[in-house]
């Protein structure tokens, strides 16, 4: 009987979302990707791979301890004149952002199998510019830590709450602030300011991508759009306006899988023989009741894969095998036991799970839980007791027939 095997490996090549963007809107790219490492099994999650612009790209080591990635906006915001003690903070200097979880679905580009990830907007900032200057708005002869100071009650980047000041701070009208709950941040202005302007706005996001190992390999693409301006996604009040209406997210998820299955040397070769061997039936004529061999190999996968037969010779649906010039056929059942963290579709352990013949039925499938470095796997081939039986009334013969083993990565 002759064992081959069948080595897949997903690959994938990244590429942009293509889209045309609308009129009056702003367009930013957000790239992830898991890609299969036998160096770091444990690590089965996307990696953002976007580059970070604005507050990150500065403060690198601030934003990976808190888990953040920001983007410049791109749009500029201005307006006014703002009134001094207002009293509706819509008519001031406010922010409020879509801080809680939206949900994007995304679609393989090859099968439309759509998966969902999620996002928030976890903080935002930029530098804060006023006309006339703070020292002329409160009258001069102060610095401008102390003009700040007197216009909004404290310097600009200390944040109102529920806003959070974040990290570092390069001047007094430069700034960040976390938005833990989408609520406005507003800071009231004691003085009358002829005009107000956010300069180099960015915003820090938080991703939450899908299960990587449930993924068939390729390119998710998807977009989450925010409207821009007063009651908006992106809320700047009444007298601050953006001059873009919408800011489109365009997602693009690459997923590169890994499936390899290791067959020992010589395992192309299996002898079934009883569990006591021959010499029990040739000594004392104890028949054996059946004919088996378990064949060990080893596999690695990050990816939902399936299994199924090829076979030289068909003993009704199943594989089978036969003597010389002989027309009888007597079946071979074929099963599989996995290594820990692969199930079947239920998300049970798989353990002797019968490996159909793909002509006659759909292929098996099987999930891991995790990425799968190298661990053994065994294949089971048994010839049952009334085809035995059958085997022996006949005069003594070599049996032999082929199976295929076919391990398919979804990729």
């Amino acid at each position: 009987m002759k064992l081959s095997r069948k080595l897949a490996r997903g690959t994938v090549v990244a590429a942009g979302l293509a889209c045309l963007p609308a009129v009056d809107a702003a367009t930013l790219d957000i790239t992830a990707q898991f890609k299969a490492d036998s160096a770091k099994p444990q690590e089965n999650k996307f990696v953002n791979t976007t580059r970070n612009s604005g507050y990150c790209e500065q403060f690198a080591a601030l934003c990976q301890s808190a888990g953040m990635f920001s983007l410049r906006l791109g749009t500029s915001v201005s307006g006014g004149p703002i009134q001094a003690n207002h009293e509706d903070a819509r008519q001031g200097a406010m922010l409020k952002v879509p801080a809680n979880w939206r949900t994007v679905q995304v679609t393989h580009a090859g099968t439309g199998h759509t998966e969902t990830l999620e996002l928030r907007v976890a903080g935002i900032g930029g530098a804060l510019a006023l006309t006339p200057n703070p020292v002329d708005i409160v009258g001069g002869g102060v610095n401008d830590e102390t003009a700040y100071n007197m216009i909004f009650g404290s310097t600009w980047w200390q944040a109102p709450a529920p806003c959070v000041r974040q990290g570092a701070s390069i001047s007094h009208a430069w700034f960040f602030w976390r938005t833990p709950a989408q609520e406005a941040c507003a800071k009231p202005a004691r003085y009358p300011i002829s005009q107000l302007q956010y300069q180099d706005l960015s915003f820090a996001y938080e991703l939450r991508t899908p299960n990587p190992l449930r993924m068939a390999g390729g390119q998710y693409r998807g977009s989450l759009t925010f409207g821009l301006g007063p009651g908006q996604d992106f809320d700047f009040g009444d007298v601050v306006a953006p001059n873009d209406a919408a800011l489109t997210l365009n997602f693009t998820l690459d997923v590169e899988h890994v499936l390899k299955v290791e067959i020992p040397p010589g395992g192309n070769r299996v002898e079934l023989e009883p569990r006591e061997g021959w010499k029990a039936w040739l000594s004392n004529g104890s028949k054996p009741t059946v004919l088996f061999r378990d064949h060990q190999f080893h596999i690695s996968t990050s990816s939902p894969f399936t299994m199924r037969l090829e076979c030289r010779y068909m003993a009704g649906t199943e594989c089978g095998v036969t003597a010389p010039e002989s027309a009888i056929y007597y079946p071979v059942d074929v099963y599989v036991t996995l290594p820990d963290g692969l199930t079947n579709t239920n998300g049970q352990p798989v353990n002797r799970q019968t490996v159909p013949v793909g002509s006659f039925s759909n292929p098996v499938r099987f999930l891991p839980l995790r990425y799968i470095d190298r661990k053994p796997a065994t294949l089971h081939f048994q010839i049952r007791s009334s085809s035995v039986a059958a085997m022996l009334d006949r005069t003594p013969d070599t049996y032999t027939g082929s199976v295929t083993v076919i391990w398919d990565s979804e990729v």
